[in-house]
């Protein structure tokens, strides 16, 4: 059966627009820059205010959607999703966003990150007659709403996310109104902007950039949002709680021009760097960062350390996502077809390679072997993150405990095991100087959990990862 080379995935992005003439194609850029985000699902709903038309298919967003399409998505209001299918699983009933209509309106649903609940509370809906019609966790929502009798829909919005545990960033649409939520404990994360007199919402800050939005100010934890036509509306249905963001957000998963909590992603990045290079001084001659995430440390490291930075690896952006069979040929041929070393410049050197992860090591391995074929003398890895030691149950791609190396092994035995002439990882302390964002503030602070083990939540015994075999 084929296999995928994994590395670290984020399950997806979300994007809205109100108040806006062309909210579709505006959301369809939205999205295109939130794509590193998710790769296997797209889809935009609009809204004119009497009617909600949906667009979703499986794919990168630029193969989902054509220019007729969106003769269809006519309207003032929009959100968008991208997707990477962790909870729930793939297919095309999961591509978000959701949408339920009934006699009283339609609601329409788009949400980044994962609900440790959802398998408690989807018993409890079934067994209360509701028949689910995906498998995504997002769709628990919807019925936790519906069920709330006949409150106005805020407030039956606010009672369901009362309910909720774990990660969520929402965006929700009405034909007359949009919603705007983020978890009690801020783990993803969620901003909003202003592009003339419409409101943008966005997954991250690159998106409002690049559509144009004027960036207003984070979604603050357990906060939701109405935007309509007299404007912006704030309530709380959580009392405020200690922010505890992703740092996999800083380390990887976000853009480099993107902005966490005030903090430019690509400069914590560099930080990173020179705080690895503080920590573990190498003596080397070229430093070269993985593509793409790790280039910002790399620049980092090189400039603490003094040792010249360069493309010692070159990706391949056509490749996209790479099937193969699980044959160690095969294997090595698909890590060749996404990166290639620069032979010009590693040839004959000592090459410190920047990385911001290690997961399973496979990746690693064969590139350091990589590196080495193209005659690398030594090759020294630096990781710009504490070692991967704990499932997440948020919304990240990670494995369970028992598939992530640095959660069996030392580091020691890691480096032995990629190949590596010597290996060393920041610590956490370094990584938190680099964020620079105040752990002691409500409205700052880092989820660690992956690196600690603390969880931030309660995980609840059915909780179950999306690649935990049960």
């Amino acid at each position: 059966m084929p296999t995928e080379i994994k590395g670290l995935n984020e399950e997806c992005g979300v994007f809205g627009v109100w108040g806006h003439e062309d909210a579709a194609h505006l959301t369809y850029y939205g999205l295109h820059s939130l794509q590193h985000r998710g790769q296997e699902g797209a889809g935009i709903i609009a809204t004119d205010g009497e009617q909600m038309r949906l667009e979703k298919g499986l794919g990168l967003i630029t193969e989902v959607f054509e220019e007729k399409q969106f003769d269809r998505l006519e309207g003032h209001g929009a959100i968008g999703h991208v997707r990477y299918a962790t909870q729930g699983g793939g297919g095309y009933e999961n591509v978000q966003p959701l949408v339920f209509r009934s006699q009283t309106g339609s609601l329409a649903l788009a949400h980044n990150g994962n609900l440790v609940n959802a398998h408690a509370l989807k018993h409890q809906l079934e067994a209360q007659g509701s028949i689910l019609q995906t498998t995504s966790d997002t769709e628990v929502v919807a019925h936790l709403i519906k069920r709330s009798g006949h409150l106005p829909l805020k407030e039956r919005i606010m009672q369901a996310l009362a309910m909720l545990k774990g990660a969520y960033a929402f965006v929700m649409m009405t034909e007359e109104k949009l919603f705007v939520a983020l978890d009690p404990k801020g783990l993803r994360p969620l901003s909003i902007g202003k592009l003339g007199d419409a409101y943008v919402v966005s997954s991250e800050t690159c998106a409002l950039d690049v559509v144009g939005a004027e960036y207003i100010r984070e979604v603050d934890p357990g906060e939701l949002i109405t935007i309509d036509q007299e404007g912006l509306h704030s309530d709380r249905f959580s009392e405020p709680l200690q922010r505890t963001l992703c740092s996999m957000e800083y380390v990887y998963f976000s853009r480099p021009d993107s902005n966490l909590d005030g903090v430019n992603v690509h400069s914590a990045r560099k930080r990173m760097g020179k705080e690895l290079a503080k920590e573990a001084p190498i003596e080397a001659d070229v430093v070269t960062g993985v593509p793409d995430s790790s280039i910002s440390a790399a620049i980092g490291f090189a400039e603490q350390s003094g040792i010249p930075y360069e493309l010692g690896l070159i990706k391949n952006r056509y490749v996209g996502r790479t099937f193969i069979q699980p044959s160690q040929e095969l294997r090595e041929q698909g890590v060749k077809m996404k990166l290639s070393p620069v032979r010009g410049i590693v040839e004959g050197k000592r090459v410190v390679m920047v990385d911001d992860s290690i997961v399973r090591g496979t990746t690693s391995r064969r590139i350091i072997q990589m590196l080495k074929d193209a005659g690398a003398k030594e090759v020294h890895v630096r990781i710009g993150a504490p070692p991967l030691k704990n499932p997440c149950y948020y919304g990240i791609d990670t494995s369970t405990k028992a598939e992530l190396i640095a959660g069996n092994h030392s580091v020691e035995e890691i480096r032995e095991m990629i190949g590596a002439d010597s290996l060393a990882f920041l610590s956490i302390e370094g990584l938190q100087e680099a964020i620079g964002s105040p752990q002691d503030s409500l409205r700052h602070g880092q989820c660690q959990a992956c690196f600690t083990g603390s969880y931030p939540t309660e995980i609840f015994p059915n909780t179950v990862h999306p690649y935990e075999k049960v």
